[in-house]
Order: C-alpha cells, then sequence, then structure tokens
C-alpha cells in the first residue's frame, strides 16, 4: 500500500468536498457565506458603500469604518455587525487594519478571496431587488389560495 504525503492528503481531500454531506466543511462555509449580514457586508465593501436605495454596488471596493458599515446596514446590532466581521477575517474574506488615532480607527476591506466571493454576491442581491415584486405577487397567490 503506497503511502501519500500531506499535500496529496490535502489535494485528495479537496476532491472529495460535496456539500451534500453532513459533515462536509463546505457546508460550514455555505452557512456561513449565505447570511444575510454576510451578503450585506461584502456588497458594501466590493462598492461604493452607497446608501441609496437600490444602488447596484457596481462602485470600485473600498475599505469602509466599522461606523459607516453600521450606518449602511440599516438593523444589524452593534454584536451582529462585530460577529459578522470576525468571522469574515477568520475566513479571509477581508481584512481588519488598525490605525493608531485618537480615536483609534479600524477599517475593513475585501481581500482577492472575498472580492471572488462579492461578485456572486452582488449578483444575488441584485437579482432579490429585481424580482422581488414577482416573488411577493406569488407569495399572496400562494396565501389566498391556501387560506
Amino acid at each position: 500500500m503506497a503511502t501519500m504525503t500531506a499535500a496529496q492528503k490535502k489535494a485528495q481531500a479537496k476532491a472529495e468536498y460535496d456539500a451534500f454531506l453532513a459533515a462536509c466543511p463546505s457546508r460550514k462555509l455555505l452557512d456561513r457565506i449565505s447570511d444575510k449580514w454576510v451578503t450585506l457586508i461584502l456588497a458594501a465593501l466590493g462598492s461604493d458603500g452607497s446608501p441609496q436605495p437600490g444602488a447596484d454596488c457596481a462602485g470600485e471596493p473600498r475599505s469602509m469604518r466599522y461606523s459607516e458599515l453600521s450606518r449602511l446596514l440599516a438593523g444589524i446590532s452593534q454584536k451582529m455587525l462585530t460577529q459578522t466581521l470576525r468571522s469574515l477575517e477568520r475566513d479571509g474574506l477581508i481584512t481588519r487594519t488598525v490605525t493608531p488615532t485618537v480615536p483609534v480607527t479600524v477599517s475593513y476591506e475585501l481581500t482577492d478571496l472575498g472580492l471572488s466571493l462579492h461578485q456572486m454576491m452582488r449578483g444575488l442581491k441584485t437579482w432579490a431587488e429585481t424580482h422581488m415584486d414577482d416573488v411577493l405577487a406569488n407569495r399572496a397567490t400562494y396565501d389566498s389560495r391556501t387560506a
């Protein structure tokens, strides 16, 4: 029986990722990135952060301060924003930069990995905004049939 190097074992494990399997680590990643706050944070950091309704998030990626993100993401609690930013940093999707000023300035920016995910998330956000009227109409039709 041939032995495998660590690199070969890693490559084999990567080839075997299957999110349909309960124990697959990619399932936990899908759970994380499908969160609404993750989607909105990536959209904000991957664009000009424009808070206008209907903004398409097509601007240039830029860093944003915590307070900017907090203002932009209506309804997110301080705790949820902090937890989500930490998890994104841990996964390598964003970087956190601390500037020693008074008070300390902390900014967040997408990494290359985060930018690659942002492209898909931007499409998902745009799809949701574009098709919301259709979904609402379908819900109303369904609800009237089942009532």
